[in-house]
């Protein structure tokens, strides 16, 4: 009973850690494009990729938009 207990602690750990990665990400990726200039309406694109699919809109701004972003 005492390891059970043990294995879902560890578990719940690691659940918190990705939730708190993911949440740090997702700022991350907002303050990045609010920053920046990007072409076109590209800026709203990508803020409304990031807001209404948070982890997937995350990591496709982090490959495909920083790419996008004009040079200041």
């Amino acid at each position: 009973m005492n390891k059970l207990i043990n294995d879902f602690e560890i578990g719940l750990l690691v659940w918190q850690i990705l939730i708190l990665l993911s949440l740090v990400l997702w700022i991350y990726c907002l303050i990045d494009i609010l920053k920046n200039k990007f072409p076109h309406n590209d800026k709203l694109i990508w803020v409304l990729v990031v807001l209404f699919v948070p982890c997937i809109g995350s990591l496709l701004y982090l490959s495909i938009g920083k790419r996008r972003k004009c040079e200041q």
